[in-house]
């Protein structure tokens, strides 16, 4: 059963995402929290296996949350939930550790295959990601704090980091390359060092502002 917690200001979306949520056989929210503050306080108290997570709420936002979180290690797989205008607060949203983004009037069976994919260790930024989203990966790249020319990857880890950003976790990577998982943990490793980020969202936000996917 994968846990969920909703963070919204606006009841009425919380309770949507909730009916949609309640669907799903092997999904349970566990907690909803109407603001920032009640959020930053819960999400480590209860540890869900994924948060959805409005970035727009008063006194404390989205962002904030994320930001907060990531500085105390206590940020669990997150998908920021968004507006068509929200392109740069979603890329900001990205770069303090959220794993991907969904727009509100999201689809049962996106919200579900998100939900899923996030909870296996997967990422949403690529398949997702719109002209105007790359277009501010190209405007934010000078904002990395990454190295200025990472070393050239290899070719297996190209390949790993493009399906990387199609969002697959280490687990279906190995099934598709016939490898064992812990061979992919180890090339994810090199790939984030060679690129001189934290983890895998940053990771696929290097290569779509260098090119790579």
């Amino acid at each position: 059963m994968i846990s969920v917690c909703l963070v919204d200001d606006q009841n009425l979306v919380r309770q949507g995402v909730r009916s949609l949520l309640d669907l799903a056989e092997d999904i349970r929210v566990v907690a909803e929290c109407a603001d920032g503050a009640q959020a930053v306080q819960d999400i480590p108290r209860i540890k869900p296996d994924v948060v959805l997570l409005d970035l727009r709420m008063p006194n404390m936002s989205g962002l904030e949350v994320l930001q907060a979180l990531s500085a105390r290690n206590e940020l669990p797989p997150t998908i920021i939930l968004t507006t068509f205008d929200d392109d740069q607060l979603v890329l900001q949203g990205l770069k303090a550790g959220a794993r991907g983004y969904l727009l509100k009037d999201v689809s049962l069976e996106q919200l579900v295959e998100a939900v899923r994919m996030v909870a296996a260790g997967g990422s949403l930024v690529a398949p997702m990601v719109t002209q105007r989203l790359m277009a501010g990966v190209a405007r934010m790249q000078n904002h990395f704090t990454s190295l200025e020319q990472p070393d050239p990857l290899t070719e297996r880890e190209t390949e790993i980091l493009r399906l990387l950003s199609g969002g697959y976790s280490n687990k279906e990577i190995a099934n598709s390359l016939k490898v064992a998982e812990g061979t992919v943990k180890n090339h994810v490793s090199n790939i984030l060092s060679k690129l001189g980020v934290r983890d895998r969202t940053r990771a696929v936000l290097k290569a779509l502002e260098m090119g790579i996917v």
